[in-house]
């Protein structure tokens, strides 16, 4: 039986249903739903899991996940300064992956919608100028009800069909081959590996977490995400990396403490096999886009 932790509200197989989230942070469990969902990012900044994809995720992202999709949402409450800064917010739309066709509308638009949703099986990120469009839209549409809620997001998904630029997000070889017991084990390695990147996590300790050997856990890791778990780890640090590289307060050696690495040389190499750069030409070129 395949899992299916998160309930997506009443929401029934011809309808749209749109949500708005407001959080101290996000803190959401590794989950997927059999509907599409867009999801805009209004406030917040944080780590997401989407298939395969592990990104950093803040304010003004826009992205699409398509039906049976897992993915995951976590803002870190320690990287705030206080209370009040641990803000979540988002707007939220789920909606059918056949719901274009059953309005019958005309073919080329249907054909482009189609062509969109089978991307989003892999996640969508959209561009920034595409998310401040939508971002008015889904404004509107938060409190729309009956014809005007279904032409404002005819509105969304004309511009999302037009837009260029859009980055797939997770591999299309990864695919969902989990039970309910699986994915009750994956929220849990993934939660914890988000809350302790940044301390040594030992082969044994992330076994138990998920109540199996350290041999059956790198087994099954390595089969349900098509990596090992040293190597997810890797990422998951490097991609922090990328984000505190943007702070020039900090040196190249502190950005590596704060990730979780205690050794400046393993760094630079594990940076460099990822991003294809150092540390300091990623920077560089960080600071010359801005």
């Amino acid at each position: 039986m395949k899992a299916n932790l998160i309930e997506v509200g009443t929401l029934n197989t011809q309808a749209i249903l749109v949500k708005k989230v407001s959080k101290s942070y996000f803190n959401s469990l590794f989950h997927f739903h059999e509907v599409c969902e867009l999801n805009y990012i209004v406030e917040g900044s944080g780590k997401s899991i989407v298939g395969d994809c592990i990104r950093n995720y803040s304010a003004g992202d826009l992205i699409l996940l398509g039906p049976n999709l897992p993915h995951i949402w976590y803002g870190d409450p320690s990287e705030c300064d206080s209370i009040e800064n641990q803000t979540g917010k988002a707007i939220v739309v789920y909606f059918p992956s056949n719901y274009l066709k059953m309005l019958g509308l005309e073919e080329p638009f249907i054909q482009k919608a189609e062509n969109l949703i089978e991307k989003s099986k892999a996640g969508v990120n959209f561009p920034p100028y595409a998310s401040q469009k939508i971002a008015v839209l889904l404004d509107k549409i938060l409190n729309a009800t009956g014809i005007t809620k279904i032409i404002l997001f005819l509105e969304i998904m004309n511009i999302l069909i037009n837009t260029k630029r859009q980055e797939q997000l997770s591999s299309f070889a990864f695919r969902l081959s989990f039970n309910e017991k699986d994915t009750e084990r994956m929220n849990n390695v993934y939660r914890y590996a988000l809350e302790n990147f940044r301390e040594s996590i030992e082969l044994a300790t992330i076994a138990r977490i998920a109540n199996m050997t350290p041999p059956a856990f790198c087994g099954f890791f390595k089969k349900r995400t098509g990596k090992s778990f040293t190597g997810f780890l890797n990422e998951l640090r490097i991609g922090h990396a990328c984000k505190l590289l943007g702070n020039l307060d900090l040196t190249v050696a502190d950005v590596c403490y704060h990730s979780g690495y205690r050794n400046l040389t393993h760094f630079n190499d594990f940076f460099k096999k990822i991003t294809a750069k150092t540390p300091s030409e990623y920077r560089k070129e960080l600071m010359s886009i801005e």
